[in-house]
């Protein structure tokens, strides 16, 4: 009788100290690289939706790698509230355990990422909000300290709305990093 093993390989009865040393070195792969969650980026952003170049989503994409994420995507959607709204859900649905949005914060008539966001949300994280317009004020990011933007929980997924600037991203994910842990950690049951 064979045995299969992940990846598809097989072994042959007789082979289970060739076996041990296998989980050993997995087990041992998993504990050197921890990821903290998988997430998705959300760039809204009219000229990024309509093919022009997105310089905030790999930029985040980095930041949260750096952080331990495993991005599934970064997508670009028009500021249009059921364009955000729909862009979050299938993040939500798809299991991420973090979405990010970036842009549309603001308080221009088209800056609706706030208003499709709260429809998203099951509980509001304010907490986390006023942390990141906190920090990026402290920061010199005026669009940070005049971001609308929200933070919250829509089923087991942690939903954060950064604006659209550079260094307003820079801070709010320096900011955030340690508070994306601790609630994804709770959420997953694993916080102390």
């Amino acid at each position: 009788m064979m045995r299969v093993l992940p990846g598809g390989l097989s072994a042959r009865p007789g082979a289970d100290a060739h076996l041990v040393d296998l989980d050993a070195t997995v087990t041992t792969m998993e504990i050197d690289a921890p990821v903290a969650g998988r997430a998705l980026v959300v760039v809204v952003d009219d000229r990024t939706a309509h093919g022009g170049v997105d310089s905030l989503g790999p930029l985040v994409t980095e930041l949260l790698t750096e952080a331990g994420f495993l991005v599934d995507a970064s997508v670009s959607v028009q500021a249009d509230e059921v364009e955000i709204r729909n862009a979050l859900n299938t993040a939500v649905i798809g299991g991420v355990d973090l979405v990010i949005s970036v842009g549309g914060t603001g308080m221009s008539p088209r800056d609706v990422t706030p208003e499709a966001t709260s429809q998203v949300l099951d509980r509001e994280l304010p907490g986390i909000s006023e942390a990141l317009r906190s920090s990026g004020r402290v920061a010199g990011s005026l669009d940070a300290g005049l971001s609308r933007g929200l933070a919250g929980i829509s089923g087991s997924t942690l939903v954060v709305n950064l604006p659209g600037s550079r260094a307003a991203v820079r801070d709010g994910m320096a900011t955030l990093g340690p508070l994306a842990s601790r609630v994804i950690g709770e959420l997953s049951g694993l916080a102390e």
